[in-house]
């Protein structure tokens, strides 16, 4: 068991400090999200943090806010064990449900206070499924409910998305002892990945059945926008 928690304690640095290399400004966009949902849900209320496994969400909205309880669901067993050790860390374990899996596996009467789905849009593939994911969380979600979504944001093929991710590559190069020939390999994969222009995501948001949307926090090829559910 001391082996085990050694491994995954070594997994949640290595993913802390990769997200934070990723997205340089990640602490105060974790900081304004918590700030939004703590304008707007009462001391008792219960979150949806979809591809939380991380657990980050976890650390930064757990300890300060005792009344919140939190359901995450995450594909990805080994980030859930990351989530599980961070839970342990801080002491609000009772407050947790983790499922294994996406937001279809959550039970469909379930609904919840306000959601968060942070650095997991751009991951989706194509429009049809970034549509039934947001969705999906809508149909979780008491009306009125907040929502915060950060992605990726921007087309692969716009000068200036790529002008970005280039002012990116240089940040990972001047921050990190990684060698260029890795850094572009990450660069390839941005490029790669199914970002999608501002206009698409509040398109899709309104789709799926959230208004009053703002965009709350961008840095770079990434934005964040806060909304509620009708």
């Amino acid at each position: 068991m001391a082996k085990k928690m050694e491994f995954d304690s070594k997994i949640a640095t290595e993913y802390d400090r990769g997200v934070r290399r990723t997205l340089p400004t990640y602490d105060p966009m974790m900081r304004l999200s918590q700030t939004f949902l703590r304008m707007t849900l009462k001391e008792d209320a219960s979150l949806l943090i979809v591809g939380g496994g991380g657990g980050n969400e976890l650390k930064a909205f757990g300890p300060t806010n005792p009344g919140w309880t939190f359901t995450v669901v995450d594909p990805s067993a080994s980030m859930l064990e990351v989530a599980k050790l961070k839970c342990e860390e801080l002491g609000i374990g009772n407050r947790v449900e983790m499922i294994h899996g996406t937001v279809s596996d959550v039970q469909e009467e379930r609904t919840f206070d306000g959601a968060t789905c942070i650095l997991v849009l751009h991951f989706i593939p194509n429009l049809e499924e970034k549509l039934a994911l947001l969705k999906k969380v809508r149909s979780h979600l008491k009306p009125g409910a907040p929502f915060v979504l950060v992605s990726k944001c921007g087309d692969p093929d716009d000068p200036e998305f790529q002008m970005l991710v280039s002012l990116w590559k240089a940040y990972w190069l001047d921050t990190t002892s990684l060698p260029e020939e890795k850094v572009k390999e990450l660069m390839k994969g941005t490029l790669t990945e199914s970002s999608i222009p501002e206009q698409e995501i509040r398109r899709l948001l309104d789709e799926a059945g959230f208004g009053r949307i703002a965009n709350f926090f961008r840095t770079n090829h990434f934005a964040g926008w806060v909304c509620f559910a009708n």
